[in-house]
């Protein structure tokens, strides 16, 4: 009977920490850049993110403006027809490559503390502090 206890404690403890994707936590909220793992942020840049109404995407990369949609299916997010501008900014060039292509890979995300988290399974690609 205490196995049966202990198994029930566990499932529902590993069951609370699958957390879902609610789009509401997205929609209307935007964000800065403040981590892009191995690799160091421009000094003279931000690069921001901003989930509008039916989670359409805008922000600025670094150098140039972007948009595209988000979407929420099966507790996943992912990240689709992203545009950018196309102006040269030689100072921001590599991150700005290295940001567009992480927010491609997402597939997953969380918020915690204010701090929005882009995920492709378990590793972190994109991290992000609420400006709104």
């Amino acid at each position: 009977m205490k196995n049966l206890i202990f198994i029930g404690l566990f499932l529902l403890l590993f069951s609370a920490c699958n957390e879902k994707i609610d789009p509401a936590k997205f929609t209307n909220t935007q964000w800065e850049l403040t981590e892009l793992p191995g690799l160091t942020l421009p000094a003279a840049a931000k690069a921001t993110l901003n989930f509008a109404d039916s989670l359409k995407l805008s922000g600025k990369s670094f150098c140039n403006s972007y948009g595209g949609q988000a979407e929420v299916a099966d507790n996943k997010i992912s990240v689709k027809n992203v545009f950018s501008t196309k102006m040269f900014c030689q100072e921001t060039d590599a991150a700005e490559r290295a940001y567009l292509h992480a927010l491609n890979q997402v597939n997953s995300a969380k918020v915690t503390d204010n701090k929005l988290y882009l995920l492709n399974g378990e590793k972190t690609l994109l991290v992000f502090t609420k400006t709104n």
